[in-house]
């Protein structure tokens, strides 16, 4: 047995954590015994359910409404989750957006939505949360990245763009923060099954099956895996990785 991960009493943010991925993070780091704030930006009812079963199971969750693209947000959530629980342990970066089409038919607003949530978001709540952790001489930070960085398909040359910058900012950010115990990575998920991926997996149909070794579907809680090992003490030595949980996507 492992036994404890570590995880009991820490203080976590999760961003987009009131539906799909970020939800399921929420709640797997929630199950651990965790005080787990979660950013949304605009369903109040989904986070409220969210919090509400979280709380009910006697554990503890606390939703915060902000958009990542204002960095002045993202300042005011850390500052407060740091009154409310003392320090801040680990950073999930999840919040993402998609608008694929082909290149020449991408507006310009689909591609500023993309790079300002994926890229401009994760620097924002980031750079708000590093100076508590560089204090504390402890932290982890997790990436949520996606398998298109490095195999995209057709129209989502935004979208790629986007995650293949977060891949970039995983490594480069693990190498700064390596000197104060900090670790940073990254999960990078498949198609997994979420409102999200759905007008992706409806296009692609069967032929997005046949490109997976599992033959599957991923479902949000196996990605949360993920993320909770990379968080835990079990992952203490490992930092500037990118780990794909995409069930052997594209392999063949």
């Amino acid at each position: 047995m492992l036994g404890d991960s570590g995880l009991s009493g820490k203080s976590v943010i999760v961003t987009g954590g009131s539906r799909g991925i970020g939800r399921a993070i929420v709640q797997a780091f929630a199950a651990e015994g965790a005080a787990v704030t979660f950013l949304y930006r605009a369903d109040r009812a989904a986070a409220d359910e969210v919090a509400a079963q979280i709380q009910a199971c006697g554990q503890s969750a606390f939703g915060e409404q902000a958009d990542v693209r204002d960095p002045a947000a993202c300042a005011a959530v850390v500052e407060r989750t740091v009154a409310r629980h003392g320090r801040i342990d680990v950073l999930v970066n999840n919040s993402a957006v998609i608008r694929d089409n082909l290149l020449p038919w991408l507006e310009p607003a689909d591609v500023g939505a993309v790079l300002e949530t994926n890229v401009t978001g994760v620097f924002n709540i980031t750079r708000a949360v590093v100076p508590h952790m560089i204090t504390q001489r402890s932290g982890k930070i997790v990436n949520i990245s996606s398998v298109a960085a490095e195999m995209a398909g057709r129209g989502q040359t935004n979208y790629a763009a986007s995650k293949g910058a977060v891949n970039a900012f995983t490594k480069a950010l693990a190498v700064e923060l390596a000197p104060r115990k900090i670790t940073v990575n990254a999960v990078a998920p498949g198609l997994i099954e979420t409102t999200m991926s759905k007008p992706i997996r409806d296009a692609a149909g069967e032929q997005a099956l046949a490109r997976i070794l599992l033959r599957r579907y991923g479902q949000p809680i196996e990605v949360a895996y993920a993320v909770v090992f990379l968080a835990s003490r079990f992952a203490d030595y490992i930092t500037g990785q990118i780990i794909y949980v995409d069930g052997g996507f594209k392999m063949e």
